[in-house]
């Protein structure tokens, strides 16, 4: 009751792309998600495209320019396709923008009203790290398929029996060195969120790159935001080669939570993504095999399909990374099913970055 930035939970996902109607297709077909809503010249919007999916409560909303002079065109050119928007679900936006500024947020739209005859929504947004925002959003008093603008679309192929994920787990951000506490503190100051877990030095090195990382969350959980800057070492991080390539801090993955891993990475492989390769030695080695326990799945079936396993004091969780889904080396994804742990994998963060770094000897950029 004393929370001063309440938050339901995401609102969406939005990522600037080069070629809305493509991205669309791709999630819908690798990803099963399901398209939902759609604007562009049709609908009156001269300047953009743009489609929005859902699998669950996940909604990814895909925006692409029309004309090579606006906003979003810009960003692609100095991005490539990328987050630009983490949206929050919450309950007074306008509360929630007065505290945020007050607090030292950089306001970027005041409150306003948008309206159909779906309802209204009320909307504002804040800046957050590199050129990410956060837009506030109550769509309490809504019934339209996303927002005014924007009309009911059919699937783009037919949806999967069952969907492959449920929700988005957590976000990822990638900054600067130096910058991840500075981060951390306007999470903390700005939102009210608290630090949920803490990750340096040994706990997320390899023999060649290292980084640090810290979680933030607010107070249900239900919004997770690690934040990882780059560490001193030997060779380029995986930070160091997204920040080149992306030209700057941003999201670097979008972790999306699934029931049934195994079924979702068989459709997903089979549907085209690639995902990183885990070494046999990781699943052959005893200490981990004392270490998980009993799990859903035997530990050959997890090998089979390179799908990692951690246990903490509250359970285990299973999790698996795709390689960049664009051209450049940046944003990727990862599915994760929980049962009970609340954290993020720690002890496979050594087998996840050398299969990282595996790739950037690939492309040249260790």
């Amino acid at each position: 009751m004393s929370d001063a930035f309440p938050v339901h939970g995401m609102d969406a996902v939005v990522f600037a792309v080069g070629n809305a109607k493509q991205a669309a297709h791709y999630y819908s077909t690798s990803f099963g998600m399901r398209l939902v809503a759609y604007k562009g010249q049709e609908t009156g919007s001269r300047d953009e495209a743009a489609y929005v999916l859902t699998s669950g409560s996940a909604r990814f909303v895909l925006r692409g320019s029309l004309r090579p002079d606006t906003e979003i065109a810009s960003h692609v050119a100095r991005h490539g396709d990328g987050v630009v928007d983490l949206a929050l679900d919450v309950p007074d936006v306008e509360a929630a923008y007065a505290h945020a500024v007050k607090a030292g947020a950089r306001g970027l739209a005041e409150p306003h009203v948008l309206e159909d005859e779906y309802g209204k929504v009320v909307t504002a947004a804040i800046a957050t790290y590199g050129e990410t925002r956060h837009t506030l959003v109550d769509r309490a008093n809504y019934s339209g398929p996303y927002l005014p603008g924007y009309v009911a679309a059919e699937p783009i192929v037919a949806p999967p029996d069952k969907r492959l994920f449920q929700a988005i787990d957590h976000c990822v951000g990638n900054v600067e060195l130096g910058k991840m506490d500075e981060w951390v503190n306007f999470y903390r100051n700005v939102m009210g969120f608290t630090n949920m877990a803490e990750f340096v030095g040994d706990d997320i090195a390899t023999e060649y790159s290292a980084l640090m990382s810290k979680v933030v969350a607010n107070g249900t959980r239900k919004v997770k935001f690690p934040l990882n800057e780059p560490a001193i070492s030997r060779k380029k991080s995986q930070i160091d080669e997204y920040l080149e390539f992306y030209g700057g801090p941003g999201v670097q993955h979008i972790a999306l939570a699934t029931n049934d891993i195994i079924r979702t990475v068989e459709r997903m492989r089979a549907a085209g993504v690639e995902f990183l390769d885990t070494p046999d030695s990781y699943y052959d080695d005893p200490e981990l095999r004392a270490r998980i326990g009993e799990v859903r799945a035997p530990v050959e079936e997890l090998k089979r399909h390179r799908i990692l396993v951690d246990r903490d004091e509250d359970g285990y969780l299973l999790q698996i990374f795709t390689k960049p889904v664009q051209d450049r080396p940046t944003v990727f994804f990862e599915l994760i099913e929980r049962h009970g742990s609340l954290g993020f994998g720690k002890g496979n963060f050594k087998a996840l970055f050398e299969a990282i770094e595996r790739e950037q000897e690939r492309r040249g950029n260790l």
